[in-house]
């Protein structure tokens, strides 16, 4: 694992080896006017994910994309829970270790899970990286009916609840001194689709920036982030997808934040003429259904991937509270009907 280790010290070490080229390049390229550049991946987080950024040329911005998409995957394989990987221990390897020992990991997986338990409080429990056992059932029943229509059905509750006796978070052991990780029993596994886009994009993004790139707006499958702003230090505008069809719901200015939503409308299955999606709630066990959607707007885009799960499994009075409990945090809910709720501060940046 010493590897690992390496190379999480080594991505950093690229992108600031990277950001000094760049800033060196730029400045011989000031006399050249920027130009917007857009470049797209498909193998990271089972996702299509979009750059938008700022540059003098194509080959700077594609120089520049080339080590985004590199840390990016180093991530992607540390937090995949269905691939193993040549020289990597990741969360296959804790979920495949459950019950029989703990697993020696990068100090990235570390940090996820003390970051997740961390959210598990802070949403009582409504966002639950422990929770794999109950939407691995889910997740089969989803791909059944994906693959064959006509088989479609739905998880007889008694299967979930005995799932669920699996799901204790408590029973997820970090040795944050030896970098272990140790599911206690066999059964359990880990499932973090609530988080660990949100997470990933977080950490990379911070490291460019501490590099000293701005003016980059990435779009993770749906968690998008900011990297400072746009052309002549405007913000970027960014639209908010209407899960109902039709237009945008709306169109917002961003700079130095992350917007991410949560709904029902894109993976999810039919049954009995009802829409069967993949967020669960812990509580019911089954596929919340309180809202089409909902986005929320903060610096962080790991804090904005876990809340908005949580505001989204939530009812619309709870959910509400807990934004406003938080600093810099803002939120919109898409009701059935159509409707769209707002917290307090979410309008001011509208802008369309």
């Amino acid at each position: 694992m010493t590897t690992l280790r390496r190379n999480g010290r080594k991505m950093k070490n690229r992108i600031l080896a990277f950001a000094a080229l760049l800033l060196l390049s730029l400045l011989h390229a000031c006399e050249k006017p920027q130009q917007k550049l857009e470049t797209e991946f498909i193998d990271l987080f089972d996702t299509v994910s979009q750059v938008v950024g700022y540059a003098a040329d194509y080959k700077e911005f594609s120089t520049f994309t080339k080590q985004l998409h590199e840390a990016l995957l180093e991530y992607h394989k540390l937090y995949d829970i269905y691939n193993s990987y040549e020289d990597v221990n990741n969360l296959k390897t804790i979920n495949d270790n459950a019950g029989k020992s703990p697993v020696k990991v990068d100090k990235r997986i570390v940090e996820l899970i003390i970051f997740s338990k961390k959210m598990h409080s802070q949403t009582n429990g409504l966002v639950n990286i422990a929770l794999g056992p109950v939407l691995k059932i889910w997740h089969d029943f989803r791909t059944l009916a994906a693959e064959n229509p006509n088989e479609a059905a739905i998880p007889e509750i008694e299967l979930l609840k005995q799932a669920n006796e699996y799901t204790n978070i408590e029973d997820v052991l970090v040795d944050e001194a030896a970098s272990t990780v140790f599911l206690r029993y066999e059964g359990m596994s880990l499932d973090v689709g609530a988080i660990a886009k949100g997470y990933a994009l977080e950490r990379v993004c911070e490291a460019f920036e501490q590099a000293g790139y701005k003016s980059i707006l990435i779009n993770l499958g749906g968690n998008v982030r900011a990297m400072g702003a746009g052309q002549n230090d405007k913000p970027f505008r960014v639209g908010i997808k209407n899960p109902l069809g039709g237009k945008f719901l709306n169109i917002i200015a961003v700079r130095d934040c992350s917007l991410v939503s949560s709904g029902g409308y894109e993976r999810y299955y039919m049954f009995n003429g009802r829409r069967y999606h993949h967020i669960i709630d812990p509580n019911t066990l089954c596929p919340s259904d309180y809202f089409e959607a909902v986005s929320v707007l903060c610096r962080d885009s790991a804090l904005a991937d876990a809340l908005s799960t949580a505001i989204f499994i939530m009812d619309y009075e709870s959910g509400l509270a807990l934004i406003n409990s938080l600093e810099g945090v803002e939120a919109l809910w898409v009701m059935h009907s159509g409707e769209v709720k707002y917290s307090d501060g979410f309008k001011a940046f509208i802008v369309s």
